[in-house]
């Protein structure tokens, strides 16, 4: 019973080279118009991400590494593209705005919003879910009213290493100083010292996690840990003991740990406890209850939409059908007009999405094996003539400003934000596009597949190893910007649907938190611990998935 309480269980795995500061290309927490493009109708079975799973051979010898203070190196946690680009003016506005001067524009823009309901939801302090990245589309209608709306919202986010520094905050630790002083800091400090050390605790994205180690080092002038945790390897370098965290070093001596930084992505819970003595940002629960799970996210967002109705504020996403069994989905994609997006929940970095528009790319899906026994069905945007038809009408995507081939790309924008005592504040923000143009029709080319138009991820396998489209990134420089088309209100709008769709979640993960009315006494050292626990009913309730309820029972 890993996530309940227990000695985790173990999961898929990855590492970088030995040294801790091993750059990697890898983009993640993709959206379903940012997964692998070999989920279509050329394709029989989907590509698995980059592979970033460490040779079996170093599997059993991890070990946690120390980072002190004074050993961040900026061309080591940004692209080097990154490190020589100028931030847009119009971004570094956004960026500078403030959540007051943001409200007053958008309450202006939409008179329709309820002033007080968004000041308030702008300063919500989270309880489980305090560091997020959306994912969202451009979207406009037949009748050409534009908007934002989410794909889907991650915990664990990417998004540093693809950010231009703003010049005003006058350091080089860019988006990574402002996680770890407005959130991670804020967080430990109900920890005492002698509780333990610090850690950052990984399984992807060495270039992000080892960032963060090293600026947590800098801000806090204290020694962190950094380590790699796989859910496969047999004798991992972290453990449990009655709710406290530890890690091995490399003279395999043991370590408690008071506060951790995470970022385990790869099913959390099943090395993660839901409730521990060890404070980690972001709790686990906040994966179950949205972050890494879609199923639930889909309930959060309708939870919070019925809770805000009479405001003029909502999450806006596409039309979604939860708890679908694989012998539905053809209904529920004819209700759609035949073009459709299925998602296996519970997977990410572009994991377990396929687009479907034609009878091959059902059939593939249909004939292929699935772990788990519920899907996700969502409306497809596309274009104009080839979106799925939803009960709110057709949405397609806005797209790039047209090149001089006069060709527009589909196009994705994370918002990456962070919170504290005070609310929200966004850090970091990057987009993708996708390999293809935007057809008008399907069947003006049907060499290219839905996939290649609407795809963004930039991880591409040649030769049987993966590979980075980093061309394919756009930054929110002075070159990359205005290929998107967007301007200020854009972004805010953006934030706005972000705040939203983190704030629902977090909800959600104090409703699977209840009261813990055992009556055990409280450790006067660990005050935070036990004084909730998981409602694994409830749960159930919500996502009869029985595959992931084994996992998380294990």
């Amino acid at each position: 019973m890993a996530a309940l309480g227990m000695s985790p269980g173990l999961a898929p795995a990855y590492s970088p080279e030995d040294h801790p500061y091993t750059p990697s290309d890898t983009e993640s927490d993709m959206s379903f118009s940012s997964l692998p493009g070999p989920m279509s109708s050329r394709t029989a079975k989907p590509a698995a991400p980059p592979s970033e799973k460490p040779s079996h051979k170093k599997l059993g010898n991890l070990f946690a590494k120390s980072i002190g203070s004074g050993e961040f190196e900026a061309e080591k946690h940004f692209y080097p593209r990154v490190l020589n680009a100028h931030i847009h003016p119009l971004v570094s506005s956004f960026l500078t705005l403030g959540n007051e001067r943001i409200l007053a524009r958008y309450t202006h823009l939409n008179p329709q919003v309820n002033f007080d309901a968004l000041k308030n939801l702008l300063n919500y302090k989270p309880k489980f879910f305090q560091w997020a990245g959306s994912d969202l589309f451009n979207v406009t209608t037949s009748s050409g009213q534009r908007q934002m709306i989410i794909v889907e919202t991650n915990s664990c986010p990417s998004g540093q290493k693809s950010m231009p520094l703003l010049s005003e905050l006058g350091d080089d630790h860019g988006g990574y100083g402002v996680v770890i002083d407005s959130t991670f800091r804020e967080m430990i400090g109900k920890a005492d010292k002698s509780l333990g050390d610090l850690a950052v605790v990984y399984d992807k994205n060495p270039m992000e996690a080892t960032g963060y180690a090293a600026v947590m080092a800098d801000h806090t002038k204290e020694k962190v840990w950094l380590v790699e945790f796989y859910g496969d390897d047999p004798n991992p370098p972290v453990r449990w003991e009655d709710g406290v965290m530890f890690i091995r070093d490399k003279e395999n001596a043991w370590h408690s740990i008071r506060a951790c930084f995470r970022y385990v992505t790869q099913k959390p819970w099943d090395r993660f406890l839901i409730n521990s003595k060890t404070i980690v940002l972001n709790s686990v629960i906040s994966c179950l209850a949205g972050g890494r799970n879609k199923m639930m996210a889909a309930r959060a967002y309708d939870f919070l939409n019925a809770e805000l109705d009479g405001t003029g504020l909502a999450v806006r996403m596409p039309e979604t059908i939860r708890n679908v069994t694989k012998s539905e989905i053809p209904l529920w994609l004819d209700s759609m007009g035949g073009h459709a997006v299925l998602k296996v929940p519970y997977s990410n970095a572009g994991q377990g999405v396929y687009t479907i528009t034609n009878k091959e790319e059902l059939k593939n899906f249909m004939e292929e094996d699935h772990h788990y026994d519920k899907f996700i069905v969502q409306s497809l945007v596309g274009n104009a003539s080839w979106s799925s038809v939803t009960r709110a009408g057709k949405f397609y995507h806005v797209g790039t400003i047209p090149n001089k081939k006069n060709h527009t790309f589909v196009s994705d924008l994370r918002m990456m934000v962070a919170a504290n005592s005070n609310g929200f504040k966004p850090v970091a923000i990057y987009a993708r596009r996708a390999r293809k143009p935007l057809l008008r029709h399907l069947e003006d080319d049907p060499s290219i597949t839905s996939w290649e138009m609407l795809g963004t991820n930039l991880s591409v396998k040649l030769d049987d190893e993966w590979t980075t489209e980093a061309q394919r990134l756009l930054l929110m420089d002075r070159k990359d910007f205005n290929q998107l088309g967007i301007g200020i209100d854009d972004l805010i709008d953006a934030y706005i649907q972000t705040v939203l769709s983190v704030i629902a979640i977090d909800k959600m993960a104090q409703r699977l938190m209840k009261e813990n009315t055992a009556g055990a006494p409280l450790d006067p050292k660990y005050p935070w611990f036990n004084q909730s626990v998981f409602d694994f009913e409830l749960f159930e309730a919500l996502n009869p998935d029985v595959a992931l309820l084994q996992e998380i029972l294990r």
